[in-house]
């Protein structure tokens, strides 16, 4: 939990920052795919505090109405921001980059005065877009170490892998946001340095295009992964025969008959299984063998939290 937060804090803080330069170097050039980034940061920027309206409401103690907490609230707020990435930065930076292309408008080619210093305004652009491919690295750097420490303790291989079964979704948002980010802000980089050096605006607006292309394309990706959790999503299959075999090795445990398991919160697993005990154990020999099982499974996963065990004979 707490290296979810610091991770969508370190990018709250970098696309705060940048949404207003970028913001300024439009209002300079009037490149569209520099509006298409201010769309993107501003919309990143209100992600963040949803996210950690997320991990603050999800920490809440469990109640009589939520008997195994608010956990899942963060899949919920993850899953309203992947939404409200593809309907307010993706939607608009499209639609205005298709308006762009197909009613182009000469570049400004103006100066701007710094310090007594004049320089060519689409510079700003340039400082701008670098600067929030070095801010957006660092956010994305956090967060990958996030996503890279889960990959470790749970033997994940790749990213891809990572993306589909994590279900610290609060991390895998904040990583998705500051890739596309990255990729943006080079997108956008391309599209302003070819109008610059042809002159033709469709550059600009081709690269606004891509840009809400790709926030749309990811967004739908995220909005599906956290669609997963919402439902109710269990460990993969080889994952629960894991835990079916453990259990089976624990003395006095003849079958495992059922075993299920659910994601209640980011990391927080909930395990319910059905056991058959061998006939000549007495009620107190079961209850102790239960009671090894709970401490068996917990301690083998950290993301168990939770563990029902139904006796049979």
């Amino acid at each position: 939990m707490a290296s979810s937060k610091s991770v969508v804090i370190a990018a709250f803080i970098a696309n705060a920052a940048i949404a207003v330069l970028k913001f300024l170097g439009f209002l300079l050039t009037g490149s569209a795919a520099m509006l298409s980034e201010v769309y993107h940061s501003i919309s990143d920027t209100g992600n963040q505090l949803f996210l950690l309206f997320g991990i603050r409401y999800s920490g809440r103690d469990p109640t009589q109405k939520h008997p195994f907490g608010y956990g899942k609230a963060q899949f919920f707020y993850s899953f309203l921001v992947a939404v409200l990435l593809f309907g307010i930065a993706g939607w608009e930076s499209l639609s205005h980059g298709i308006h762009t292309f197909t009613h182009p408008e000469p570049v400004r080619a103006t100066t701007e005065t710094l310090f007594g210093y004049r320089f060519p305004s689409h510079w700003v652009n340039y400082i701008v877009l670098l600067g929030a491919i070095a801010f957006e690295s660092y956010a994305l750097k956090t967060a990958h170490n996030g996503l890279t420490r889960q990959m470790h303790e749970h033997d994940w291989k790749t990213i891809s892998e990572a993306f589909t079964k994590t279900s610290d979704v609060t991390t895998l948002t904040a990583f998705t946001e500051d890739t596309i980010a990255v990729a943006g802000a080079g997108i956008a980089l391309g599209g302003v340095y070819l109008t610059r050096v042809t002159g033709d605006p469709r550059y600009d607006a081709a690269a606004s295009i891509g840009i809400g292309v790709l926030l749309m394309g990811f967004s739908l990706a995220l909005a599906w992964e956290n669609k997963r959790l919402l439902l109710g999503e269990s460990l993969p299959s080889e994952n629960e025969r894991s835990l079916k075999e453990l259990i089976t090795t624990i003395d006095g445990v003849h079958h495992v008959d059922d075993l299920r398991t659910v994601f209640f919160g980011p990391e927080h697993l909930l395990v319910a299984a059905s056991v058959s005990f061998e006939a000549t154990l007495t009620t107190e020999g079961i209850d102790e063998r239960i009671s090894t099982i709970e401490t068996t499974l917990t301690q083998n996963d950290d993301q168990i939290k939770t563990v029902y065990i139904e006796p049979e004979t």
